[in-house]
């Protein structure tokens, strides 16, 4: 999205519920866990002296969690042999052992193991351990986490969290207000799962010790080497992902809450497309395809991600579904890698648009194939929000023009009628990127294009960036927004208004699904609940 931080070279109540009771949650061991390497605060320098046993003072994670797999993340500080014990209780009176791969300096020491053959519905407790590459004696202190497994059972309902958009716009850790609040707000929710739509980090986005506010007050932001610079090099790209987990509620978040992982632009550069050539002085590398494969290894070497592969150059494939038990499946879409040049999109004829024609034949396939109650379109981009690329692009799909479809519209508009002919039920579309919380209902009696069923679209965020204003609408498939909160003046820093995110109930028994829009403020902003079994609503 086009949105710079300060000093760029470019222009400018309903109470939180206890945690349920199904839920076993290791609270005060996962918040010792995640704050054993940096103390109190939570926050510290980068560098940690080598001695002694390996250690993993980067936290854990786990990502993909289907019924009987997932993937668990760990970074060590030294060449080390992962290993993880998974047990049905918090004591691991009775453990499981997974032998995972051998981290070393190919990987910036980080490394995934996969677990199979899990229970599903049930709560997973893990402990990740380093053993010495010389001596595997000589092993880390343990590191602990929690998951649960999707459900077998549709009775047992699914609870979920999204929004996007991490460290943007000059808003980095600070430790004068603790960091990143929303990150806790999450973590009391205990649900299910997160999915972060993208904006994971803002490798284009330098840091400053110090910003005035406004108001006059002083922000200070946690810098880094590698954040004090726009990232070009594989370590560059890395040490953009690391910061993130030096914050505290981060680390204790991961530990008890597995995610579903997409990028959007900011993982490699501001608003980028596939063979796009930099007119930036701030970038030695020009060619936005160099920085995007070493921005997509870094991402793979990040995230507990099953589709990707540290390591492996370019990292893997984004897109992929991740079925969550009988009520849910998530289509994690990547509308960035496929894409055409941003352009004014007014073409007649777009087969490639923002999916790519080999993304959209999957995405239409594995539509038709899913069996879920709901079908979660998680997109890294709106649909009728209009988000401009300079003067006369546009870098979502929208384009203002409120007339037939055109340019990335077309494929869009190809896909929604697919959905209706196939009569595919219980879809629903949730993004982030536009930096605030807004609810949109399309329906095709306002739209120009009207060979669609009627749909949501839900858009969170940001967890820890600037805010920005509401985008105007574009009416080609007939969006009204229901609902918004939004700033009126563009990069409203964290301490001056709420970070945004959203919430997804499942309820077992009747299917219906609740969609709750929230801000790390313990607040309620809007909810709506749609019903199981319809093509449109």
């Amino acid at each position: 999205m086009s949105k710079n931080p300060p000093g760029s070279h470019a222009a400018t109540p309903a109470t939180i519920p206890s945690a349920p009771a199904r839920r076993s949650v290791l609270r005060g061991s996962l918040a010792a866990s995640a704050g054993i390497a940096f103390g109190g605060a939570g926050l510290a320098a980068p560098a940690f002296a080598l001695s002694g046993r390996p250690a993993a003072r980067w936290g854990v994670q786990t990502g993909d969690v289907s019924g009987r797999s997932g993937v668990v993340w760990v970074r060590s500080d030294r060449p080390a042999r992962m290993i993880v014990e998974t047990s049905a209780t918090e004591s691991f009176r009775r453990v499981r052992r997974h032998h995972g791969p051998l981290l070393g300096a190919d990987t910036d020491f980080t490394g995934t193991t996969s677990l199979r053959g899990l229970p599903p519905g049930e709560q997973i407790h893990y402990r990740v351990v380093l053993a010495d590459v010389d001596d595997p004696r000589r092993t880390s202190e343990p590191v602990l986490g929690t998951f649960r497994t999707a459900p077998e059972r549709r009775r047992d309902g699914v609870r979920f969290l999204w929004s996007g958009d991490i460290a943007g716009q000059g808003w980095g850790i600070n430790p004068d207000i603790g960091g990143f609040r929303a990150f806790e707000a999450m973590r009391r929710l205990n649900p299910d799962f997160f999915l972060c739509s993208g904006d994971t980090v803002y490798a284009d986005g330098p840091l400053q010790t110090s910003v005035t506010l406004p108001d006059g007050r002083i922000w200070r932001n946690l810098v880094t080497p590698e954040k004090a610079k726009v990232a070009e090099t594989l370590d560059e790209y890395r040490g953009n992902f690391r910061y993130n987990l030096l914050d505290q509620n981060v680390r204790a978040f991961n530990a008890q809450v597995p995610a579903v992982v997409q990028w959007d632009d900011h993982e490699v550069r501001n608003n980028w497309y596939p063979g796009q050539i930099l007119d930036d002085a701030r970038y030695t590398e020009k060619d936005v395809d160099v920085l995007a494969s070493r921005a997509s290894r870094a991402f793979a070497e990040y995230f507990p991600v099953s589709t990707m592969q540290a390591g492996s150059g370019t990292g893997g494939r984004m897109h992929r579904v991740v079925r969550y038990g009988p009520l849910l499946d998530v289509f994690v879409l990547d509308m960035r890698s496929y894409r055409n040049a941003n352009s004014p999109g007014r073409q007649a004829d777009d087969t490639t648009g923002i999916l790519g024609a080999e993304q959209l034949a999957w995405l239409k396939h594995e539509l038709t194939r899913s069996r879920a109650v709901w079908k979660v379109l998680a997109a890294d981009m709106p649909i009728g929000l209009i988000v401009p690329d300079g003067s006369t692009a546009f870098e979502a799909i929208a384009q203002g023009d409120p007339g037939a479809p055109l340019g990335r519209e077309l494929q869009i508009a190809e896909l929604l009628r697919f959905i209706k002919h196939r009569r595919i039920t219980g879809t629903v579309w949730l993004t982030a990127d536009v930096h605030y919380t807004s609810a949109q209902h399309y329906a095709p009696e306002r739209a120009a294009f009207q060979d669609f069923a009627p749909f949501w679209e839900f858009v969170s965020g940001p967890l820890a960036a600037g805010g920005f204003p509401a985008n105007k609408l574009d009416s080609t498939f007939g969006p009204e927004r229901v609902f918004v909160r939004a700033p009126e003046r563009a990069n409203v820093s964290p301490m001056e208004s709420p970070q945004y995110f959203g919430e997804v109930d499942i309820e077992g028994a009747s299917g219906e699904l609740t969609v709750r829009l929230r801000g790390d403020d313990d607040t309620v902003l809007f909810t709506k609940v749609l019903q199981p079994g319809l093509v449109g609503q």
